[in-house]
């Protein structure tokens, strides 16, 4: 056992027993509640509150007349599992564990590791009940990375994010037990999986009510495949059956959305919860939905590249009494942002080895203490991107003389205009700070070394030898 591992073993113990007192003695007047909602592949602009024409997401727009919209916030990746390991562990893909998505021969997907400080684990150590409801994609069942071993005290859904592409699966998890979903064995298909986690999101917001709380909801919607259990006010458009589809799973998110804004109303906590919005990357764009709905908005491609519609994602906060409703931010942020703001709200020191800043100061309109970013990073599938200011550059690895392409933001949104040989100087900056950003790893090569050439010799040997 290294020396982190022994560290984070003898802080959950020191936690158990935090979060024991806290249930008994710290009421939660003293403490801020927080719901991190998270949308699978929903793009920039998928939402009303982002220019979206023909989609209904009334609940999630009124989070921004009440509360903060972010322009400029962004996902840990383009693509779901390095996107979420950006997320739980403050850390951008130049350095986090995971930095693409990795099948596994077996349900699960490849852990993070226990050393890993995740911000679960920040939330449990300041005396938060901790719940995890939805899709994890972080660690096999009863590996290392389980959610219940990375902070997480209830667990609930789909641990392997290939399982989580089917809405009516056989089971999902709940901690260590396997929960057979008997209404879908012999394909009746009457369980839909996000109703479910709505269910059990809201059974755990009503438990905890009375005791602070930090609750991660990373809903499956409107990840493929496409299904729902109906087209509810798109039944009798005239869409592609797909399209409307696709409209009807958003618009049902939309709705449970607005049943956990009411919940808590109704339970009086409202006035000290933070609830925010946001997805895991751009727009997968199946079936034509990314034309359909211009689901990436004004901005390039779509899920997995590294432009700005794959990584650009919308967010959108709401805090009574502490966040200014109808307030919009331009602050530059990313995921690895999100375990520092956690752990400043809840009052605790993160790690010194995140590469975050808490967006504290800018959810209280305290622009003056806010921090910025002097760049962010991202690295997958052997290309680099980074964004300095309003300038933005990627850069394939392969072949290794392949041009940087650069961008303005500010004026050219869209990645129209490369505008690379015009300013070598900035290229050559931008090349430097990937340089210094990648840490290498060997389940994730940033270049993938070529295959060595086969002994042909050797194998028309052992072909000769083989029985007949």
């Amino acid at each position: 056992m290294n020396r982190r591992i022994f560290l984070k073993t003898i802080a959950a113990g020191t936690v158990s027993l935090s979060v024991s007192k806290s249930l008994r003695a710290d009421p939660i007047k003293n403490k801020t509640n927080i719901i991190y909602i998270l949308a699978d592949d929903l793009g920039y602009g998928d939402l009303g509150c982002y220019d979206q024409k023909l989609i209904k997401t009334p609940n999630i727009d009124q989070i921004t007349v009440e509360g903060m919209k972010f322009t400029q916030h962004y996902s840990g990746s383009a693509l779901c599992a390095p996107s979420r390991c950006s997320l739980m562990t403050g850390k951008h893909t130049g350095h986090c564990y995971i930095r693409n998505n990795k099948p596994l021969p077996y349900e699960g997907n490849l852990p993070i590791p226990a050393q890993e400080i995740t911000v679960a684990e920040i939330m449990k150590k300041a005396g938060y009940v901790t719940g995890c409801i939805g899709k994890w994609g972080l660690g096999f069942p009863g590996s290392q990375g389980d959610p219940n071993k990375q902070g997480f005290d209830r667990w609930f859904g789909y641990n392997c994010q290939r399982l989580a592409h089917n809405y009516y699966p056989s089971h999902l998890w709940r901690n260590a037990d396997k929960v057979i979903l008997e209404g879908n064995q012999n394909k009746k298909k009457n369980q839909y999986s996000h109703d479910l986690l709505t269910k059990e999101a809201l059974e755990f917001i009503q438990k905890n009510s009375n005791h602070p709380f930090f609750l991660y909801l990373p809903y499956t919607i409107p990840h493929p495949k496409l299904q729902v259990p109906d087209l509810g006010e798109y039944a009798d458009k005239d869409w592609q059956d797909n399209h409307k589809i696709q409209a009807a799973m958003i618009s049902r998110m939309d709705k449970d959305v607005g049943k956990i804004l009411a919940i808590l109303k109704k339970l009086k906590i409202d006035n000290h919860t933070l609830v925010i919005f946001t997805s895991d990357n751009g727009p997968h764009g199946a079936a034509g939905t990314l034309q359909k709905f211009n689901a990436a908005g004004p901005l390039r491609a779509k899920k997995g590249t590294l432009y700005e519609g794959g990584i650009r994602v919308p967010m959108v906060a709401r805090w009574p009494g502490k966040i200014e409703p109808g307030s919009r931010t331009e602050h530059i942020s990313a995921f690895w942002d999100v375990l520092p703001t956690m752990a400043q709200i809840a009052g605790i020191d993160p790690p010194a080895d995140i590469d975050g800043i808490s967006f504290l100061p800018t959810l209280l309109d305290q622009n003056s203490k806010q921090k910025q970013h002097d760049y962010l990073y991202w690295e997958l599938g052997g290309k680099q991107t980074v964004r300095k200011g309003d300038f933005k550059a990627i850069k394939r690895q392969s072949p290794p003389d392949t041009p940087v392409e650069l961008y303005n933001l500010k004026t050219d949104l869209a990645e129209e205009s490369d505008i690379a040989a015009k300013h070598p100087e900035i290229v050559a900056q931008m090349k430097k700070i990937m340089l210094g950003a990648h840490t290498e790893s060997k389940i994730f090569p940033l270049l993938k070394k070529k295959p060595q050439p086969k002994n042909t010799e050797k194998r028309r040997k052992n072909t000769r030898q083989r029985p007949t």
